[in-house]
């Protein structure tokens, strides 16, 4: 790595990662800004479809030969990117602040878990590749095998860029194939950058991994590319539908994972500071800008004065300002985002909700508010509000907490928290949600158990050790005969 500095400007700058370096074909450009200052950061290379092209022909070869190298091989070099990581935490996280604007504890946290999504995903290449069928109804030999889907192409998201574009690009690789990466241009260094170079530092062979940062074209292409057989998405509601209907048109394997309007069910009896300190973590992290932030608050009646203090006590102890500082909450991700917040916020106290605290914005920074009074109908109720933001709604029963939960189009993630596990479990059982947390909030990440959605937020559970394996492979059935049979014709 140059003078052992990650992801210099001077590799990147104005170019793009298609088995090295190089200047895309058409010469466009994106501009990467810092969300604190609004400086920037610097020019990388904007991939037309001539480059998305180049790189999935590339990849193909690559791949052919990739698939070939023992599985145990091919997890060592996401073991060796794993054992790198620790060596770079610090400036990854304090690119991932300049970059996204979250805090730098934050962008820690990314590192930490990145290092075990890779840990886990070189185990793939050690699993068993398939078994010999039990049963046969002639005198013939019967295998089945996962095999690699080939080449896949991954668009990600701007919120935890690092993270959520590697959680697939390393089981991707350990099953035997290449990556295309499309990285949300607000974030190109993060994730996408940053990686290139570590992967390359790893003995990743050239070829295999293609960073190709742009906007809408730049993923369409990628989507509609012949070469390209698997699609996933991480990101909104509106481009995951376009990508779906891109890939169900060409007959692509697709992974969706989407937004959330997740609930956050308490229930009486239980210990009120301990649900105020979770609820304001799964609402005011990252400023809510993570698609399993707590949406609603769904609050018992008897306990929900309480709780409404308390959870106001921690959102004013917050402290809101640039994340290289020391902060809680940095700025929101861009104009349009702030704006979008301070218009759900607003409609939804001219709809009748009470704003006990919060609601004030000054550029991208935005206070960490509490409403209450929030109803199904109104804004903050129905919609994903990605800004730092805890509606409160109150309930008198727990059929009416759990019609209240269920009230959404979503059903990415929940959490239900209370004294009575029985009680509770029977609740989370209920919730319409690809992932429910009992005496926990929605925000909840590990590489184990599966993350995906129901609903509009996704087409179901993709990324964990169960289920990686089966998203990047496919079955391959093959029988052996000693002898052509006979047949009656």
């Amino acid at each position: 790595m140059e003078n052992n500095t990650l992801a210099p400007e001077s590799i990147w700058d104005r170019k793009i990662y298609s088995g090295t370096w190089v200047a895309p074909a058409e010469g466009g450009e994106l501009h990467v800004i810092e969300k604190a200052s609004g400086e920037t950061l610097g020019v990388i290379g904007q991939a037309s479809a001539a480059d998305v092209s180049r790189a999935t022909r590339m990849a193909k070869d690559a791949q052919r030969e990739w698939a070939r190298v023992p599985g145990p091989e091919r997890g060592d070099v996401l073991r060796k990117f794993a054992a790198l990581l620790p060596d770079h935490a610090d400036e990854i996280a304090a690119l991932t602040v300049r970059e996204t604007g979250s805090i730098g504890a934050k962008g820690q946290w990314e590192v930490v878990m990145s290092v075990r999504e890779a840990i886990e995903a070189a185990n793939i290449g050690s699993e068993p590749v398939g078994y010999m069928t039990a049963t046969s109804d002639r005198d013939r030999r019967s295998f089945a095998k996962r095999v690699p889907v080939g080449t896949v192409g991954i668009i990600t998201p701007w919120n935890s860029p690092f993270l959520l574009a590697l959680r697939q690009i390393a089981p991707a690789l350990a099953a035997g194939n290449a990556v295309i990466v499309k990285p949300d241009p607000q974030t190109p260094i993060c994730g996408g950058a940053v990686l290139a170079q570590l992967f390359e530092a790893a003995g990743l062979p050239e070829g295999l991994l293609h960073i190709l940062p742009g906007g809408v074209e730049t993923g369409e292409a990628v989507v509609a590319d012949p070469l390209v057989d698997l699609v996933t998405f991480t990101g909104g509601i509106r481009g995951g539908r376009q990508v779906g209907a891109k890939a169900g048109e060409l007959l692509k394997k697709v992974v969706l994972e989407l937004g959330g309007n997740n609930p956050y069910v308490v229930l009486p009896g239980v210990d009120i500071e301990a649900a105020a300190s979770a609820g304001a973590w799964g609402s005011f992290f990252h400023q809510g800008q993570i698609c399993l932030s707590t949406g609603r608050h769904i609050v018992h009646e008897d306990i929900a004065d309480d709780y409404v203090a308390a959870l106001t006590k921690h959102a004013e102890a917050l402290a809101v300002g640039d994340p290289r500082g020391d902060v809680h909450l940095g700025p929101i991700v861009n104009e349009r985002q702030a704006a979008n917040v301070d218009r759900i916020v607003a409609q939804t106290v001219n709809a009748g909700a009470t704003l006990v605290t919060g609601g004030r914005r000054e550029g991208l920074l935005y206070t960490p508010t509490v409403l209450t009074g929030v109803k199904a109908g109104m804004p903050c109720f129905d919609e994903e509000i990605f800004g730092p933001v805890a509606p409160i709604t109150t309930f008198a029963s727990d059929d009416e907490a759990v019609a209240l939960a269920n009230d959404t189009a979503y059903g990415l993630s929940a959490g239900v928290v209370g004294p009575d596990l029985a009680r509770a479990q029977r609740i989370a059982e209920q919730l319409h949600a690809g992932i429910v947390h009992v005496n926990d909030q929605p925000v909840l990440h590990e590489v184990y158990g599966p993350i995906g959605g129901v609903g509009i937020s996704g087409n179901g559970s993709a990324w964990s050790t169960l289920t990686n394996t089966g998203v990047f492979t496919e079955w391959k059935w093959m029988t052996v005969q000693d002898e052509i049979p006979a047949y009656p014709f």
